[in-house]
């Protein structure tokens, strides 16, 4: 990384934790919950729970990842992180699964989206709009890194002002559904139900991407201060935002309409403002989701970049352009998106990327505990908040949501472990070439 990189402040970094979480999720997945859980009664309470749980549990993994920053602050994300905390080998199949699928799938599913959404409006296909966007915002991500932060702060914010105004219309000027929000006869077993936590999973996708500013510690000013600040400040007002939108949609759209539909957020605002309204809407919340790709787009190369930093076998990622970006990392996760988008929809994206996400981040939070086990003398510019409850909670919750997911999408898990089978077989190579480069006489 070039020494005179500018460096991100606080807004930005902030912008980045947002943008990684505002995406599909909020807009794609209100539709699958519904119909798993309000097929027969119309209650809001469980799926507003379901929401505050989800924040909950990414506030608990916040706090726990604001630990480790603070203690390791260097790009990488749970490769770097699991690196230092566990072993580098562990590291390794995270940083592996970074490569492959933790931002590529999630890109693909949002231009998916994105496709989907002004394909609806347009009436052409979803592609026409979903690779473009790819291609220009990894273009984008080429240039200064100045530029790159304008352009994903401007977005972010501007897509949050976006949703707070479709959930302010929807309360004021959407038609009222039968629907309450207090708890009623029959929810306790709704939430004891397999589809109760089966929807967790879309609610925690929808979530992910809140330890998001510890990718790019490399690039941020002071990160041992700002990352755990961005982290935590960026997940509690997701939390606010996606309960309030949600509410807003279950207020004033019809559950029938919305029941197994990825595209939410348009169905909810052509039930607020009407049809032309709602394709205005739609439009609008597709450019929304802009930011979230380009987030990933900054986050997901930073890992590779790491990673050739490390192992002679990837050094090439690790080469940097005039602008100091990673240029064959962008390139190759750009690769990678485009081909998930052309051969994959998006439920399957959503589920066979989930559960990855889930075991890196719960490997990330038993290392706090590990640590403060092991060396509890090390510093810690910042300590885990409600320690050990936030990591119990944040485990606890992540475990019951993979036994659920896994029963429910055996193929997608099976497809999830041979990736990681795969990446034991590229680390043993990894390791073969660092060991061979160092061997005296080479």
């Amino acid at each position: 990384m070039s020494s005179t990189l500018t460096k991100i402040g606080l807004p930005t970094a902030i912008a980045i934790v947002v943008a990684n979480m505002i995406g599909t999720g909020v807009f794609g997945s209100l539709g699958f919950q519904v119909a798993g859980i309000m097929s027969e009664v119309p209650t809001g309470f469980p799926i507003m729970m379901l929401w505050l749980i989800g924040g909950v549990v990414s506030f608990c993994g916040a706090v726990c990842y604001a630990e480790l920053a603070s203690m390791f602050p260097r790009s990488g994300g749970e490769y770097h992180l699991l690196s230092e905390a566990w072993r580098p080998w562990v590291g390794f199949l995270s940083g592996w699964l970074s490569i492959t699928v933790g931002f590529a799938a999630p890109v693909a599913a949002n231009a998916s989206l994105l496709g989907i959404y002004l394909g609806d409006i347009f009436h052409l296909p979803p592609l026409a709009f979903a690779l473009p966007v790819v291609l220009i915002v990894s273009l984008i991500h080429l240039g200064k890194t100045t530029n790159i932060a304008r352009f994903q702060s401007w977005f972010t914010y501007s897509k949050v002002l976006l949703i707070l105004v479709i959930g302010l219309l929807g309360f004021i000027i959407g038609k009222a559904q039968p629907i309450s929000f207090v708890p009623q006869a029959g929810d306790l077993a709704l939430i004891q139900s397999t589809g109760f936590a089966t929807s967790l999973v879309y609610v925690m996708y929808a979530y992910s991407g809140w330890n998001a500013a510890t990718y790019m510690m490399d690039e941020v000013r002071n990160p041992s201060r700002i990352v755990p600040l961005a982290l935590l400040i960026g997940t509690a007002a997701v939390t606010v935002i996606y309960m309030f939108i949600n509410a807003a949609f279950l207020y004033s759209t019809p559950v029938a309409d919305m029941a197994g539909k990825p595209q939410v957020g348009l169905i909810a605002a052509k039930a607020i403002l009407g049809e032309n309204g709602g394709m205005v809407m739609g439009v609008l919340i597709s450019f929304g989701l802009i930011s979230t790709i380009s987030s990933m787009t900054w986050a997901g190369p930073r890992v590779t970049s790491a990673m050739g930093r490390d192992h002679i076998a990837f050094s090439l990622m690790a080469k940097t352009n005039h602008n100091g970006v990673p240029l064959l990392a962008i390139l190759l996760q750009t690769v990678l998106v485009i081909v998930m988008v052309c051969t994959a929809s998006f439920d399957q994206l959503l589920n066979y990327v989930q559960a990855l996400l889930t075991i890196s981040s719960l490997m990330v939070v038993a290392g706090v505990v590990w640590l403060r086990i092991r060396q509890p003398g090390m510093t810690r510019p910042y300590r885990a908040w409600a320690y050990p409850l936030t990591p119990i909670i944040f485990a606890g919750v992540s475990i019951y949501m993979l036994w659920f997911q896994i029963q429910e999408r055996k193929a997608e898990s099976l497809v999830g472990l041979a990736t990681l089978a795969v990446g034991v077989l590229v680390y043993g190579y990894a390791r073969w070439r660092d060991r061979r480069e160092q061997s005296p006489g080479t």
